[in-house]
């Protein structure tokens, strides 16, 4: 498979203007201003082959919509070397717009105030689309997304939620092979989260569409994304499978209890203190959870020894989350 995103050594600084204190520095800052350079992606590289869905994450301010700028052409880079479908975004712009598609979550490619078909009708025009190819790759996306009661309201009256599907359908008028999601779904209800990812699942299977996908619901990495590549502070601290940062990190499983009778944590940990099980409860639901490593014999014998001793009303047994995960990574800085 041929690689859709190059990236190397890629490196975008910004000046950050510092003020000067009191009267005096206030009346030099208007001569001369204090800056130091920022770097707000720092000596990146990376590859993405065609029909990869890859999430890209990492806390506010790691530099994760920076760089999706600079491989979409909005923003030059400061050095390094990107390639996005075998072109330059920045240099080679009018041709590089016809391969991609963008959806930033926060900012609309719809026009306000007109009908939603308006809007599709005069991207269809800028994108070059012929009758006939849209008329066979929009009915599908329209029905699949659920849209056809929205065509004929303007974008203004549309929920969150029905305007990130519209936005959905506009970023896919052109059927590119590249699509760009930043933030898709922030704000969005479950259902339409749902509805979103089993779509691009949908796309990504029939036309091989590949998919960069930034985002903090950590839900949205665990149903699309194989690979993930994390960032902080500029530069990647984690580029590989979801499975092996889990099996890496994942620091074993939580096993959840609901006793019909009373229990104390003192006596569970007690009871189970040769397993090197960490317990603790959950107030609000009056749940009693077990961490214990990742270990078949150990997990088996905590459930056995709490099940002997007390009458059970309610069982499970948990991974440790992605998110969970992630946060760990971060406060201690592992990687």
């Amino acid at each position: 498979m041929d690689d859709v995103i190059v990236v190397r050594n890629l490196r975008k600084e910004f000046k950050a203007y510092s003020s000067r204190s009191g009267l005096k520095g206030a009346f030099r800052d208007l001569f001369t201003r204090n800056y130091k350079i920022v770097p707000a992606v720092n000596n990146i590289s990376f590859r993405v082959k065609q029909g990869e869905m890859v999430g890209y994450i990492g806390e506010n301010g790691a530099g994760k919509s920076t760089t999706i700028k600079m491989l979409t052409g909005i923003l030059t880079p400061t050095s390094g070397m990107v390639s996005v479908n075998g072109m330059d975004p920045h240099k080679e712009r009018e041709k590089f717009v016809q391969t991609i598609g963008v959806v930033f979550g926060q900012r609309s490619q719809l026009w306000w105030d007109i009908a939603v078909q308006e809007s599709f009708r005069l991207l269809k025009k800028v994108y070059k689309v012929s009758d006939a190819q849209y008329n066979e790759h929009m009915d599908h996306v329209i029905k699949s997304l659920d849209i056809e009661p929205l065509l004929d309201k303007p974008v203004r009256k549309l929920s969150l939620g029905q305007r990130m599907r519209c936005e959905l359908a506009a970023a896919l008028i052109h059927n590119p092979p590249l699509l760009f999601l930043d933030e898709p779904t922030i704000g969005l209800d479950v259902l339409v989260k749902l509805k979103i990812r089993e779509f691009l699942k949908e796309i990504n299977k029939k036309y091989n569409t590949t998919i960069l996908l930034t985002t903090h619901d950590l839900s949205d990495i665990e149903a699309l994304c194989e690979r993930v590549i994390m960032l902080d502070e500029g530069r990647i601290i984690y580029d590989g499978s979801l499975r092996n940062l889990k099996d890496q990190w994942g620091e074993g499983k939580e096993i959840q209890f609901q006793f019909i009778e009373e229990a104390q944590l003192l006596d569970l940990e007690r009871l189970t203190s040769g397993l090197g099980a960490k317990w603790s409860k959950d107030e609000k639901d009056r749940i009693f959870i077990a961490h214990i490593e990742d270990n078949d014999d150990k997990v088996s014998q905590l459930i056995s020894i709490v099940v002997s001793s007390y009458k059970i009303k309610d069982i499970k047994v948990n991974e440790v989350s992605t998110e969970e995960i992630i946060r760990n990574i971060y406060e201690r800085g592992i990687l």
